[in-house]
């Protein structure tokens, strides 16, 4: 009878909790890179973020919104790499304005055209042909990500739509997505190895990613996702335990000598 009696309960708390965990699915993911972009807007110093985060992501949330017209997902799962393809839109916006105002190296890099020689003439025409690979996501201007991220859009929605039909480029696309997804710690993974530190990097970041990868992960085993997720969202939670580890390693080794004061430009080289 008591069970009877709050069946009428049962039904919309059980819609509150899926709601829930719905929103938290579509805005979950970019909760992590706020302390980073505030951190970085505070200091006005982006070395310590790979911008190749942000790339993971866009190319892995463009794969996967190709992916759904192929084979239709869960909503949650479709707007949420909406939300994130503007998010990191965001952060490469405020790294490459504060990276332009502290560069000294004034040598235009761009996407859409080579380095002009006379940069006091007029603007040069700019050519898709002229890309040099040299530079490759280390442009100058916001501008020149977008045109990226745009061009690859353009000719994977091609080949995606001239392909749709096929079972097998849906379901490796499917794969491709999120296993370039599951590698978007790497970077900053071997960010920290190269230099042997984890200094300029936000750990709250690097927990929210752990906690909000498990969570996803459980999400998709729970829901039935395409199996390509689950597998993949087991990948990405082993990386993110990696990156803090080596928080924990290097944190606890000691400091190394200052650089001696007679060499400024190698230690900012460094």
């Amino acid at each position: 009878m008591d069970a009877e009696g709050l069946g009428w309960l049962w039904v919309p708390l059980h819609q509150l909790v899926s709601w829930g965990a719905a929103g938290a699915m579509v805005f979950g993911g970019v909760v992590p890179y706020i302390p980073q972009y505030r951190d970085i807007r505070r200091t006005q110093n982006a070395e310590g973020f790979s911008t190749y985060v942000c790339l993971v992501l866009l190319l892995a949330n463009i794969l996967r919104i190709l992916f759904w017209f192929g084979r239709r997902f869960e909503a949650p799962l479709l707007w949420q790499s909406v939300v994130m393809i503007l998010a990191m839109l965001l952060m490469l916006k405020l790294c490459t304005e504060v990276r332009a105002a502290s560069e000294l190296n004034v040598k235009r890099r761009v996407f859409a055209a080579a380095d002009n020689k006379d940069e006091a003439r007029a603007r040069p025409r700019r050519s898709y042909l002229d890309f040099n690979p040299q530079h490759f996501w280390h442009w100058n201007s916001f501008g020149d990500y977008v045109q990226c991220v745009l061009a690859f859009t353009g000719v994977a929605g091609c080949v995606t739509y001239l392909s749709i039909d096929s079972a097998l480029f849906v379901e490796s696309l499917g794969f491709l997505a999120v296993l370039t997804e599951a590698m978007l710690g790497m970077p900053q993974l071997c960010r920290n190895h190269r230099h042997q530190s984890t200094e300029g990097m936000s750990i709250k970041m690097v927990l929210m990613w752990t906690s909000g990868d498990t969570f996803k992960t459980a999400y998709f085993l729970l829901n039935g996702a395409p199996l390509q997720f689950s597998v993949c969202g087991l990948l990405q939670v082993l990386v993110d335990l990696a990156i803090l580890g080596q928080a924990y390693v290097f944190t606890r080794r000691p400091l190394k000598p200052a650089p001696h004061a007679a060499h400024p430009a190698s230690a900012k080289a460094l």
